[in-house]
Protein backbone atom coordinates (compact mmCIF):
# COMPACT_ATOMS: atom_id res chain seq x y z
CA UNK A 1 0.00 0.00 0.00
CA UNK A 2 3.01 2.69 0.60
CA UNK A 3 3.76 2.10 -2.91
CA UNK A 4 0.27 2.97 -4.15
CA UNK A 5 0.16 5.65 -1.77
CA UNK A 6 3.06 7.68 -3.32
CA UNK A 7 1.43 7.13 -6.80
CA UNK A 8 -1.98 8.59 -5.39
CA UNK A 9 0.04 11.20 -3.86
CA UNK A 10 1.93 11.90 -7.26
CA UNK A 11 -1.34 11.79 -9.24
CA UNK A 12 -3.81 13.51 -6.66
CA UNK A 13 -5.46 17.08 -7.83
CA UNK A 14 -7.70 18.99 -5.44
CA UNK A 15 -10.47 21.63 -6.46
CA UNK A 16 -8.55 23.74 -9.18
CA UNK A 17 -8.40 20.88 -11.21
CA UNK A 18 -12.17 20.57 -11.65
CA UNK A 19 -14.06 21.87 -14.16
CA UNK A 20 -17.13 19.83 -13.97
CA UNK A 21 -19.55 22.04 -11.81
CA UNK A 22 -21.10 19.03 -10.64
CA UNK A 23 -17.72 17.35 -9.71
CA UNK A 24 -16.04 20.82 -8.24
CA UNK A 25 -19.52 21.44 -5.95
CA UNK A 26 -18.98 17.97 -4.71
CA UNK A 27 -15.52 18.10 -4.05
CA UNK A 28 -15.23 21.92 -2.44
CA UNK A 29 -18.90 20.95 -0.16
CA UNK A 30 -18.87 17.35 0.64
CA UNK A 31 -15.51 15.64 0.54
CA UNK A 32 -13.48 18.37 2.11
CA UNK A 33 -16.40 19.76 4.22
CA UNK A 34 -15.67 19.42 8.10
CA UNK A 35 -18.34 18.89 10.34
CA UNK A 36 -16.36 16.86 12.67
CA UNK A 37 -18.35 19.46 15.67
CA UNK A 38 -21.90 18.00 14.45
CA UNK A 39 -23.52 17.30 17.88
CA UNK A 40 -25.50 13.96 15.80
CA UNK A 41 -22.05 12.39 15.88
CA UNK A 42 -21.22 12.94 19.96
CA UNK A 43 -22.61 9.61 21.04
CA UNK A 44 -21.04 7.79 18.10
CA UNK A 45 -17.62 8.91 18.98
CA UNK A 46 -17.92 8.42 22.37
CA UNK A 47 -19.47 4.97 21.83
CA UNK A 48 -16.53 4.49 19.26
CA UNK A 49 -14.14 5.17 22.52
CA UNK A 50 -15.68 2.93 24.58
CA UNK A 51 -15.26 -0.21 21.76
CA UNK A 52 -12.13 0.20 21.54
CA UNK A 53 -11.41 -0.23 25.52
CA UNK A 54 -13.30 -3.33 25.69
CA UNK A 55 -11.18 -6.31 26.48
CA UNK A 56 -14.40 -8.92 25.80
CA UNK A 57 -13.29 -11.74 23.33
CA UNK A 58 -15.61 -12.81 20.57
CA UNK A 59 -15.09 -15.83 17.87
CA UNK A 60 -14.99 -14.07 14.22
CA UNK A 61 -16.29 -15.53 11.64
CA UNK A 62 -14.92 -14.25 8.38
CA UNK A 63 -15.79 -14.90 5.14
CA UNK A 64 -13.44 -12.39 3.23
CA UNK A 65 -9.92 -11.68 2.82
CA UNK A 66 -8.93 -11.42 6.59
CA UNK A 67 -7.78 -8.91 8.76
CA UNK A 68 -4.10 -7.53 7.99
CA UNK A 69 -3.56 -7.10 11.51
CA UNK A 70 -4.73 -10.06 13.36
CA UNK A 71 -5.87 -12.99 11.86
CA UNK A 72 -6.47 -15.07 14.88
CA UNK A 73 -10.12 -15.83 15.13
CA UNK A 74 -10.57 -14.58 18.98
CA UNK A 75 -10.26 -11.19 19.12
CA UNK A 76 -11.14 -8.59 22.06
CA UNK A 77 -13.60 -5.65 20.71
CA UNK A 78 -11.38 -3.43 21.24
CA UNK A 79 -8.90 -4.64 18.56
CA UNK A 80 -11.85 -4.82 15.97
CA UNK A 81 -12.62 -1.28 17.30
CA UNK A 82 -9.06 0.00 17.25
CA UNK A 83 -7.95 -1.90 13.51
CA UNK A 84 -11.58 -3.39 11.09
CA UNK A 85 -13.43 0.04 11.74
CA UNK A 86 -13.07 3.24 9.42
CA UNK A 87 -11.84 6.10 11.38
CA UNK A 88 -14.79 8.73 12.25
CA UNK A 89 -13.43 11.42 9.21
CA UNK A 90 -14.70 8.48 6.54
CA UNK A 91 -18.03 8.20 8.75
CA UNK A 92 -18.56 12.27 8.62
CA UNK A 93 -17.95 11.86 4.48
CA UNK A 94 -20.61 8.97 4.38
CA UNK A 95 -22.79 10.78 6.30
CA UNK A 96 -22.42 14.32 3.82
CA UNK A 97 -22.85 11.49 0.44
CA UNK A 98 -26.02 10.29 2.18
CA UNK A 99 -27.69 13.83 3.02
CA UNK A 100 -26.50 15.09 0.31
CA UNK A 101 -27.80 12.91 -2.40
CA UNK A 102 -30.94 12.25 0.07
CA UNK A 103 -30.27 8.19 -0.13
CA UNK A 104 -33.15 6.91 1.64
CA UNK A 105 -32.81 3.23 0.49
CA UNK A 106 -29.29 2.21 1.66
CA UNK A 107 -27.08 -0.91 1.95
CA UNK A 108 -23.95 -1.74 3.92
CA UNK A 109 -22.11 -4.26 3.28
CA UNK A 110 -20.07 -4.84 6.35
CA UNK A 111 -21.61 -4.26 9.24
CA UNK A 112 -18.72 -4.94 12.09
CA UNK A 113 -19.10 -3.76 15.02
CA UNK A 114 -21.54 -1.02 13.62
CA UNK A 115 -19.89 2.30 13.81
CA UNK A 116 -19.92 3.69 9.94
CA UNK A 117 -23.34 2.02 9.62
CA UNK A 118 -24.47 4.25 12.37
CA UNK A 119 -22.98 7.51 10.56
CA UNK A 120 -25.07 6.06 7.99
CA UNK A 121 -28.27 5.42 9.22
CA UNK A 122 -27.65 9.23 11.37
CA UNK A 123 -27.71 10.62 7.68
CA UNK A 124 -31.12 8.94 6.61
CA UNK A 125 -33.13 8.67 9.59
CA UNK A 126 -35.61 8.85 7.74
CA UNK A 127 -34.85 5.87 5.51
CA UNK A 128 -33.34 2.40 5.95
CA UNK A 129 -29.92 1.21 6.09
CA UNK A 130 -29.56 -2.61 5.43
CA UNK A 131 -26.53 -4.04 6.72
CA UNK A 132 -25.45 -7.41 5.53
CA UNK A 133 -22.30 -9.12 8.43
CA UNK A 134 -21.45 -12.99 7.82
CA UNK A 135 -20.00 -13.07 11.91
CA UNK A 136 -22.82 -13.91 14.64
CA UNK A 137 -21.07 -12.64 17.45
CA UNK A 138 -20.26 -9.77 15.92
CA UNK A 139 -23.80 -8.63 14.19
CA UNK A 140 -24.77 -9.48 18.04
CA UNK A 141 -22.30 -6.63 19.11
CA UNK A 142 -23.60 -4.23 16.43
CA UNK A 143 -26.99 -4.73 17.76
CA UNK A 144 -25.83 -3.83 21.28
CA UNK A 145 -24.13 -0.68 19.89
CA UNK A 146 -27.21 0.58 17.61
CA UNK A 147 -29.85 -0.06 21.14
CA UNK A 148 -27.75 1.90 22.98
CA UNK A 149 -27.32 4.60 20.35
CA UNK A 150 -30.94 4.59 19.55
CA UNK A 151 -30.91 3.67 16.15
CA UNK A 152 -34.20 2.16 14.95
CA UNK A 153 -33.85 2.11 10.95
CA UNK A 154 -30.83 -0.64 10.89
CA UNK A 155 -31.78 -4.12 9.87
CA UNK A 156 -28.60 -6.31 10.27
CA UNK A 157 -28.70 -9.31 8.03
CA UNK A 158 -26.66 -12.50 9.26
CA UNK A 159 -24.63 -14.55 7.11
CA UNK A 160 -22.40 -15.47 4.05
CA UNK A 161 -23.39 -12.18 1.80
CA UNK A 162 -22.60 -15.00 -0.90
CA UNK A 163 -26.19 -16.17 0.13
CA UNK A 164 -28.13 -13.47 1.29
CA UNK A 165 -27.26 -10.15 -0.70
CA UNK A 166 -29.23 -11.58 -3.99
CA UNK A 167 -32.51 -12.64 -1.98
CA UNK A 168 -32.75 -9.78 -0.08
CA UNK A 169 -31.45 -7.04 -2.30
CA UNK A 170 -34.79 -7.86 -4.50
CA UNK A 171 -37.46 -6.02 -1.87
CA UNK A 172 -36.09 -2.67 -2.92
CA UNK A 173 -37.36 -1.58 -6.09
CA UNK A 174 -33.89 0.62 -5.86
CA UNK A 175 -30.86 1.13 -4.11
CA UNK A 176 -30.05 5.36 -3.34
CA UNK A 177 -26.61 4.18 -1.72
CA UNK A 178 -24.49 1.31 -1.24
CA UNK A 179 -21.26 0.91 1.18
CA UNK A 180 -18.97 -1.80 0.32
CA UNK A 181 -17.09 -3.19 2.90
CA UNK A 182 -17.14 -6.91 2.56
CA UNK A 183 -15.20 -9.42 0.95
CA UNK A 184 -11.91 -7.69 -0.23
CA UNK A 185 -11.20 -9.99 -3.17
CA UNK A 186 -11.39 -9.55 -6.94
CA UNK A 187 -14.35 -11.81 -7.52
CA UNK A 188 -16.63 -11.28 -4.75
CA UNK A 189 -16.30 -7.38 -4.94
CA UNK A 190 -17.29 -7.48 -8.78
CA UNK A 191 -19.81 -9.71 -8.31
CA UNK A 192 -21.55 -7.57 -5.29
CA UNK A 193 -20.75 -4.70 -7.74
CA UNK A 194 -22.45 -6.01 -10.54
CA UNK A 195 -25.89 -7.45 -8.45
CA UNK A 196 -26.44 -4.51 -6.60
CA UNK A 197 -26.55 -2.61 -10.59
CA UNK A 198 -29.29 -3.91 -10.59
CA UNK A 199 -31.30 -1.39 -8.64
CA UNK A 200 -29.37 1.61 -9.64
CA UNK A 201 -30.96 5.18 -10.76
CA UNK A 202 -29.62 8.40 -12.08
CA UNK A 203 -28.69 9.53 -8.61
CA UNK A 204 -27.10 6.03 -7.17
CA UNK A 205 -24.21 6.70 -5.23
CA UNK A 206 -21.73 3.65 -4.53
CA UNK A 207 -18.27 4.25 -2.45
CA UNK A 208 -15.72 0.72 -2.25
CA UNK A 209 -13.72 0.87 0.60
CA UNK A 210 -10.08 0.39 0.63
CA UNK A 211 -9.21 0.24 -3.34
CA UNK A 212 -5.73 0.28 -3.31
CA UNK A 213 -6.05 -2.56 0.03
CA UNK A 214 -4.34 -5.34 -2.15
CA UNK A 215 -3.47 -6.20 -5.90
CA UNK A 216 -6.99 -7.65 -6.36
CA UNK A 217 -8.82 -4.49 -5.10
CA UNK A 218 -7.12 -2.47 -7.20
CA UNK A 219 -7.72 -4.79 -9.78
CA UNK A 220 -11.58 -4.53 -8.63
CA UNK A 221 -11.83 -0.54 -8.66
CA UNK A 222 -10.03 -0.75 -12.14
CA UNK A 223 -12.97 -3.30 -13.63
CA UNK A 224 -15.30 -0.79 -11.97
CA UNK A 225 -14.20 2.59 -13.30
CA UNK A 226 -14.05 1.00 -16.87
CA UNK A 227 -17.89 -0.18 -16.45
CA UNK A 228 -20.05 1.12 -19.17
CA UNK A 229 -22.61 1.99 -16.28
CA UNK A 230 -20.18 4.41 -14.38
CA UNK A 231 -20.12 7.85 -15.59
CA UNK A 232 -17.71 9.19 -13.08
CA UNK A 233 -15.84 7.98 -10.57
CA UNK A 234 -13.57 9.20 -7.75
CA UNK A 235 -10.77 8.03 -6.33
CA UNK A 236 -9.37 9.05 -3.01
CA UNK A 237 -6.94 6.34 -2.31
CA UNK A 238 -8.82 5.05 0.97
CA UNK A 239 -11.94 4.91 -0.75
CA UNK A 240 -13.21 5.52 -4.32
CA UNK A 241 -16.59 6.96 -5.28
CA UNK A 242 -19.00 5.92 -8.40
CA UNK A 243 -21.87 7.80 -9.56
CA UNK A 244 -23.88 6.96 -12.56
CA UNK A 245 -25.18 10.46 -13.71
CA UNK A 246 -26.30 9.97 -17.79
CA UNK A 247 -25.93 13.80 -17.96
CA UNK A 248 -21.94 14.03 -16.54
CA UNK A 249 -19.84 13.43 -19.57
CA UNK A 250 -17.56 10.26 -18.79
CA UNK A 251 -14.52 11.07 -16.69
CA UNK A 252 -12.29 9.28 -13.31
CA UNK A 253 -10.47 11.60 -11.29
CA UNK A 254 -8.15 10.91 -8.37
CA UNK A 255 -8.31 13.87 -5.63
CA UNK A 256 -7.27 14.68 -2.40
CA UNK A 257 -8.92 13.81 0.89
Amino acid sequence: MIRAYIRYLARARDEHSLHSPFLFALYTRIVRADNRSDAVFKPIKALQKKLRANRQSITVTDFGAGSKVNASRQRTIGDIARNSQKSARFGRLLFRLIRRFEAKNILDLGTSLGITTAYMAQAAQAGRVLTFEGCPQTAAVARQNFDELGIPNVEIVVGNLEETLAAQITQFPSIDFVFFDANHRYEPTIRYFEICLTKIHNDTVFVFDDIHWSAEMEQAWEYIKAHPSASVTVDLFWIGLVFFRQEQPRQDFILRF
